[in-house]
């Protein structure tokens, strides 16, 4: 793995994108001559989108614009590693239809803690999918871009030669007791608001739903790589239209689950996402569509029956996602966006009859 590694803007040249456009075979003669610079930020790295322009000889694909994006991958003491890097140079390469950004460079240093990736600048036609209500169409449309990506590392065969085993049960104990203090803090500042009923429910859940998860690890049918952090804000929809959509932004903290049920990403843009009434309205056609473009790529022995039954085991998880951000307190900002995800969270356990699988 390459690790060159950008950390700012500064240290980005000509003849770097030179190198690096005619590397990923963008460029096939000829330079970038100049270029301008606009930075921005994201919740846990840096960023620049790059104008640039060409010798009057340069031929190939010669994008006009790129997005480069730098991370520091020591987060308060916890790590990012290179699953982003990998994401983009690795994982998907010439997988058809994966949802992924065009990727021209990219580089990972574990000794600086630090990574760059240099991709397609998209701002011109698209937007982040949470700047407006979803559709039918963009939950199929997701649908089929996950399964893309998770029918190419499914199974347990296929989980071996990534070099990606299951999580074993610490491992899952681990994940779900780092945010379980989360509940503790919203309990005792929402609880009476929740009811007594949801406040039992959480309860229950974290004593009783991690056995059930560990349970269900002991067989890897249903098992894949996973993006792990598919909510609107990390998937990209065109300005006008549903497709081509992109997920980006596969960061997950060393405790964070990498190996998992596929269909868990959809959880994560359905049941914290989308209003109630959108989810309970579209679930089933957008896990079918799922289910069925996984068979369309391959993977033929897993039933419509336990896709169900897995979607139910990891809906409940949705708990665990939106109480994790506040294990260190209830911040303002959970304030804002929190209650309503939890409800959310909650109300599609008590509709999947959730509690009945542990």
């Amino acid at each position: 793995m390459n690790t060159d590694v950008i950390t700012h803007p500064s240290e980005v040249t000509a003849a770097w994108l030179t190198a690096a456009l005619t590397t990923a075979g963008a460029l096939t003669a000829g330079s970038v001559a100049a270029f301008e610079v606009a930075t921005g930020r994201g919740n846990w790295s840096s960023n620049a989108i790059l104008h640039l322009r060409y010798s009057p000889t340069a031929r190939g694909e010669r994008p006009a614009r790129l997005f480069l994006k730098m991370v520091n991958t020591d987060a308060n003491g916890e790590s990012f590693g290179a699953s982003e890097v990998t994401y983009y140079t690795r994982d998907y390469v010439g997988v058809a239809g994966s949802p992924l950004v065009r990727c021209y460079d990219a580089a990972y240093s574990a000794e600086r803690q630090r990574y760059h990736l240099l991709l397609e600048d998209l701002t011109p036609t698209h937007v982040v999918a949470s700047s407006r209500p979803p559709t039918l169409a963009h939950g199929l449309a997701l649908a089929e871009g996950l399964a893309a990506l998770h029918a190419h590392w499914w199974g347990a065969a296929r989980l071996a030669e990534a070099g990606a085993p299951i999580h074993d049960a610490d491992f899952i104990r681990r994940f779900a007791a780092i945010a379980e203090p989360g509940a503790g803090h919203i309990l005792a500042e929402f609880g009476d608001e929740l009811g007594r009923r949801w406040a039992g429910l959480i309860r229950e859940l974290y004593a009783k739903h991690p056995a059930a998860l560990i349970a269900r690890a002991a067989d890897a049918n249903g098992f894949t790589l996973i993006h792990g952090d598919a909510g609107a804000y990390n998937v990209l929809i065109p300005r006008e239209g549903e497709r081509p959509l992109y997920v980006i932004d596969r960061q997950p903290f060393d405790w964070s689950l990498t190996t998992w049920l596929g269909v868990y990403d959809l959880v994560y843009a359905m049941v914290i996402g989308w209003e109630t009434a959108a989810r309970r309205a579209w679930e089933w056609p957008v896990l079918r569509r799922y289910h069925d473009e996984l068979r369309r790529r391959s993977v033929t022995d897993y039933p419509w029956e336990r896709l169900v039954e897995d979607y139910r085991l990891t809906a409940a998880m949705g708990v665990y996602i939106v109480t994790e951000y506040c294990r260190g307190g209830v911040t303002p900002q959970w304030r804002i966006f929190g209650p309503p995800e939890l409800r959310r969270a909650l109300t599609a356990c008590d509709d999947l009859e959730c509690a009945a699988l542990w």
